[in-house]
């Protein structure tokens, strides 16, 4: 077995273990902190929307020597305007320039062709109105609360309300993350972005899904031991399931990570980077939301409930006792859930 594998299997017994639920408020506080200068880029430089959010227009050469910089020097003299110049596979140039109307568009055609020496019938242009995107848009906002809608109900459903309320929030914090990202970097919005968002909601979920399923199948009938605490079963859950998220991340990220940094980076097929940026960093929050962020709510909103604090009240009176001397096997048993497991409960039955 290799040692990823012997690590996996070692972690799903319980043998070793990281104490996730224990440091939570860690991770809390650097998931505020990104969210925060996530929030914090957006009101200050806003996003950088494409020429279908905010109308504008395409014109198309046909093959040509000039190079991406002179054209977008050209474009941007003529318009007035930024523009986006991208070199198409066959040698001809797609000059995006936002805000032009019907007869700013016919000028700035007439003008590139002059600078960029070519007959203006070659140069095809499509005007693109800001209406259509914004149809677009409110289309994407309501299949983003509907899905919101269904996913909360469905986890409410299949496994119980603080387990969806969890969801929700690891959900809203993966897309918070995604669209801060995009405004540092400043990566025009299009609508490959918005089917790239769309697109990491499932992906984000998935793993958030897994850590429940194992955490609802080890806390059953909980109560009616007093060995672990829940939030102990919670860790051991997320332990349990780290290593299969880890791989079913890194594979989902190795195809994206090539289309982002190969294909929109090296080669310079700028199109790639409107939805890959978007589903490298979605499915890379949504892996780390699905252990740092859901459990550790999960758990701590189950910790409010009457019979889980009578079941911790019980294990740590059993593992004074165990402590000193009266009970031994269940102390060696406690060890196993984390490295600080019995001794942080020993504190804290020393407070109570």
């Amino acid at each position: 077995m290799s040692k990823l594998g012997d690590l996996g299997a070692r972690l799903h017994r319980g043998e070793v273990g990281y104490d996730f639920i224990g440091n939570r408020k860690i991770w809390y506080g650097l998931s505020v902190l990104i969210t925060i200068t996530a929030i914090v880029a957006l009101a200050v430089r806003g996003l950088n929307m494409g020429i279908e959010f905010q109308g504008g227009a395409v014109f198309t050469t046909p093959k040509t020597d000039v190079t991406v910089s002179q054209a977008t020097e050209y474009a941007e003299e003529a318009s007035g305007h930024d523009a986006i110049v991208q070199q198409l596979g066959n040698g001809s140039l797609r000059i995006q320039v936002g805000g032009l109307d019907t007869e700013q568009s016919d000028k700035v055609r007439t003008q590139l062709a002059e600078d960029l020496n070519l007959p203006e019938d070659k140069i095809a242009a499509e005007l693109v109105g800001p209406s259509w995107g914004e149809q677009i848009a409110n289309k994407a906002w309501t299949g983003l609360g509907v899905f919101m809608i269904l996913v909360v109900i469905y986890l409410a459903i299949a496994f119980e309300w603080r387990m969806a309320v969890a969801a929700l929030i690891a959900l809203i914090h993966d897309l918070t993350i995604t669209v801060g990202i995009y405004s540092l970097v400043g990566f025009e919005v299009t609508v490959g972005t918005v089917i790239g968002l769309l697109t990491i909601l499932g992906y984000s979920l998935y793993d958030t899904v897994v850590v429940f399923d194992s955490l609802k199948e080890q806390t059953k009938d909980l109560t009616k031991q007093t060995r672990f605490t829940y939030s102990e079963m919670a860790n051991r859950s997320i332990n349990g399931t780290l290593v299969r998220s880890i791989n079913t991340t890194v594979v989902a990220l190795l195809p994206v990570a090539g289309l982002l940094f190969i294909g929109g980076g090296v080669l310079g097929a700028g199109m790639l980077n409107d939805i890959s940026l978007s589903l490298f960093v979605g499915l890379a929050a949504g892996a780390y939301s699905s252990i740092f962020i859901a459990t550790p709510l999960v758990a701590d909103l189950k910790e409010r409930e009457p019979a889980v604090k009578a079941l911790r009240k019980r294990v740590l009176a059993k593992r004074a006792a165990a402590a000193r001397g009266e009970d031994g096997p269940d102390a060696a048993e406690a060890a196993v859930v984390g490295p600080r497991a019995a001794r942080r409960g020993r504190a804290e039955e020393r407070r109570g």
